[in-house]
C-alpha cells in the first residue's frame, strides 16, 4: 500500500507562560513538544501513535490537521502540504479530539447541519450522511437536545458523527476513547475497525496498550516528542509483550519510570 500520510521532520516549541512554569516545575520557558519527527502512514491503515501523556501526540496531529503550524518541516496528507496547502489537507480528512468541545448551545442536528455546511456538501447527501450516522450512533432521539444537556457519551458519539459528516477518506482521532464508558467506547472501536474494512486510512493517539494491540496494523512510539520504534507490532515488539516493551523504550529514553 502507498504511504497517505508522511510527516518530514516535523518541530514544534511552545513558550510556557510564568505561571505554566511554576505549576510545572519547569527549569525553561521553552518546551519542545515534537522534535524532528517522522513517520509514514499507509493507505487503508490504522496507525497508533503510543506513548505517555505530554509526548508530543496531540501536538502532533493538531499539526496534521492543520490546526498549528510545525515551527519546521512538513507532512503531506493525500500529496498536499499542511503547511502550505492547509485548506486543501481539511478536505480531506476528518479530525476529532476530546480537547475540542462541541458548542453546547446548540444540537446535535444543528451542528452536523453546520459543519455539512462548511464542507459545501449537497443538502440531499447531508441529510443521508445525517441519517446514517445518527442511527448508527444512537443520535437519533438526541438530534434536538441541545448539546449541554447530552451524556458524555453521547456528546463523544455526536462529536464523531460530525467529524466525518462529509465522508472523508482520512481520518485522524486524538484519544478516541478517553473518558468513555466501556460501552461507549467499544461502539467508538468497532465503527474504526468498521471504517477501515471500507478503505478508510485512520491515525490515532493512545496510551491504551489493548486499544493499539486491538484496532492498529502499526504503530509508532512516541517518547518525548521523538518516534522510538515505527512498525508492525511484531516489528516493534520483536514477540515481547507491548506494555513490556513500551516500559522497555520508556526507561532506554526517560531513564527509570517513576
Amino acid at each position: 500500500m502507498p504511504d497517505l500520510i508522511q510527516t518530514k521532520k516535523l518541530c514544534k516549541t511552545f513558550r510556557l507562560s510564568a505561571k505554566q512554569q511554576r505549576t510545572e516545575h519547569a527549569a525553561q520557558r521553552l518546551r519542545v513538544a515534537v522534535d524532528d519527527l517522522s513517520f509514514s502512514v499507509r493507505a487503508g491503515e490504522i496507525f497508533g501513535l503510543l506513548g505517555p501523556n505530554g509526548a508530543g501526540k496531540t501536538t502532533t496531529l493538531r499539526m496534521l490537521a492543520t490546526l498549528i503550524r510545525p515551527d519546521s518541516g512538513d507532512a503531506l496528507v493525500d500529496g498536499k502540504s499542511i503547511v502550505t496547502e492547509a485548506e486543501q489537507v481539511r478536505a480531506r480528512i476528518g479530525f476529532l479530539t476530546s480537547e475540542l468541545k462541541l458548542e453546547e448551545f446548540f444540537t446535535p442536528s444543528y451542528l452536523f447541519d453546520f459543519f455539512a455546511c462548511l464542507h459545501r456538501m449537497d443538502t440531499t447527501r447531508a441529510a443521508e450522511r445525517k441519517a446514517m450516522l445518527f442511527k448508527r450512533f444512537g443520535i437519533d432521539e438526541f438530534a434536538e437536545t441541545k448539546v449541554a444537556s447530552l451524556s458524555t457519551g453521547m456528546k463523544q458519539k455526536a462529536s464523531l458523527a460530525i467529524s466525518i459528516a462529509h465522508d472523508p477518506g482520512i481520518i485522524i482521532f486524538d484519544e478516541p476513547t478517553n473518558g468513555l464508558d466501556v460501552v461507549t467506547a467499544k461502539v467508538v472501536t468497532d465503527y474504526l475497525a468498521e471504517l477501515r474494512s471500507i478503505g478508510k486510512t485512520i491515525i490515532i493517539s493512545t496510551h491504551i496498550f489493548s486499544l493499539v494491540e486491538k484496532l492498529c496494523d502499526r504503530v509508532g512510539v512516541i517518547i518525548n516528542g521523538r518516534m522510538v520504534a515505527e512498525g508492525s507490532l511484531p516489528e516493534v515488539t520483536g514477540g515481547e509483550n507491548l506494555e513490556d516493551c513500551f516500559f522497555r523504550l520508556y526507561v532506554q529514553h526517560c531513564g527509570e519510570v517513576a
